[in-house]
């Protein structure tokens, strides 16, 4: 072999040796971490601030790898394709098609995308000062590239709208949380926190409320022996104050105000004046949202609001920890009367109560069941049956089936709820 085709060969390898840079940077900048990024440049790394200027000009970055990897893949074909008709004739054209498609296909695409995907912020890091050249160099070229392409796209008819995304950042989020904790690197209890903070936004009071139904409130006009017995018996330190029907709230009575006003007045419950120990109530609409609510709270450094409908009426109360336990799942203390609304039996199945909501029923059991149209379990069942099921009643939806248990007048207490795949399993066994 002369001298000229040794040459040859050594530009053919250095133009795959090109190309394979290119696919690895491609595929490395194009999956690194702008977050990571962000951090690392906190941190004092300067290459991460270069990789972040280079993935926030995404569309420029990409059009100089391509223009680059395509320059290098069709010279180096070319190469080929001279040399191996000059070993082999005319059938060097076939030869040459042949060899360099496996070679750039193995050598130059799969190979460095596997290598870059494998740690794509690290591969990002080292070829950052490389690529920042290419990008100077072939940037006024791809400009030129784009405007061509998005006039062809508009005289199509399809109009690209820069910088924007089909998703939401907090749906982006929610994904990336899914996606981490499929692969095991954020435990579920974690992602249910992070899932709940995003989820403030989107739910409102009414959501997560005590219904008024469930609300332990003190009347105004029984006597203050009696008034300071229940508010002791009370597992709650602020309760709603009543006169006349429970629905006409005058006050919130704090249970170390009542107790500081007995302390001031020596023990003598008959000249206690309960309505001057209660606070004024503070009434705010079904419609807060959970994160303005939670603002609100912080704002007025206040604990427990009462929740009222379109027409001014009570509806219920929400409390400071209501929100935060969407966040931080139930918090009990040494004063909570611990309730087993879902319990989870051997054979897959889950018994729970009616009342439970369909956002702690999902978090407990990792179930993905629709909260949109109704709030609670028993709710679910009644508005995709779309009348109150009678006990024994089973229906199947959503992916389970749903069996009612037990049922007191018209509100459903007690379900049975087991997933499709579990019954499809259990049959199978049986079968075999």
């Amino acid at each position: 072999m002369t001298t000229t085709l040794w040459i040859t060969i050594g530009l053919i390898l250095l133009l795959i040796v090109m190309s394979a840079f290119f696919s690895g940077s491609e595929t490395a900048l194009t999956a690194a971490s702008r977050a990571r990024m962000l951090q690392l440049e906190k941190t004092g790394t300067s290459r991460a601030g270069l990789v972040g200027r280079l993935i926030s000009a995404r569309e420029r970055l990409i059009g100089a790898l391509l223009l680059g990897n395509s320059l290098v893949n069709i010279l180096a074909s070319a190469l080929a394709t001279s040399l191996f008709l000059e070993v082999f004739g005319d059938a060097g054209v076939v030869y040459a098609t042949l060899v360099m498609t496996a070679v750039v296909l193995i050598f130059a695409e799969v190979l460095p995308k596997t290598w870059a995907i494998g740690d794509p912020d690290r591969f990002a890091l080292a070829v950052a000062p490389i690529v920042r050249l290419v990008v100077a160099l072939f940037g006024p070229v791809t400009l030129a590239v784009e405007a061509i392409v998005n006039r062809i796209l508009r005289l199509v008819g399809v109009r690209v709208v820069e910088g924007r995304s089909v998703l939401s950042a907090s749906d982006e989020l929610r994904g990336q949380l899914d996606l981490l904790h499929l692969e095991g690197n954020v435990v579920k209890d974690d992602r249910d926190r992070l899932g709940g903070l995003l989820d403030l936004a989107e739910l409102e009071v009414s959501d997560v409320m005590i219904h008024r139904t469930k609300v332990v409130s003190i009347n105004a006009d029984d006597p203050p022996e009696k008034i300071v017995a229940d508010t002791l018996a009370s597992a709650y330190t602020r309760l709603p104050l009543w006169r006349g029907e429970p629905e006409n709230i005058i006050g919130i009575l704090h249970a170390k105000d009542l107790l500081r006003t007995i302390n001031a007045l020596d023990g003598d419950l008959d000249r206690l004046d309960i309505t001057s120990v209660a606070t004024a109530p503070w009434f705010v609409p079904d419609t807060t949202s959970l994160k303005n609510q939670l603002n609100a709270f912080l704002k007025r450094k206040a604990h427990i609001a009462l929740v009222v409908d379109e027409y001014g009426e009570v509806m219920g109360l929400v409390t400071l920890e209501d929100i935060l336990e969407e966040i931080v799942g139930e918090i009990a203390d040494e004063h909570d009367i611990e309730v087993q609304g879902v319990r989870i039996q051997p054979d897959g199945s889950v018994v729970v109560d009616g009342a439970v909501p369909i956002r702690d029923l999902n978090r407990a059991v990792d179930w993905e069941l629709p909260d949109e149209e109704a709030t609670t379990i028993a709710g679910l069942v009644i508005h995709e049956a779309r009348t109150i099921p009678e006990q024994g009643q089973t229906f199947t939806f959503h992916g389970c089936r749903f069996q009612v248990l037990r049922k007191q007048r018209n509100r459903i207490t007690l379900l049975k709820v087991t997933p499709i795949e579990v019954i499809e399993r259990r049959e199978a066994a049986a079968k075999a």
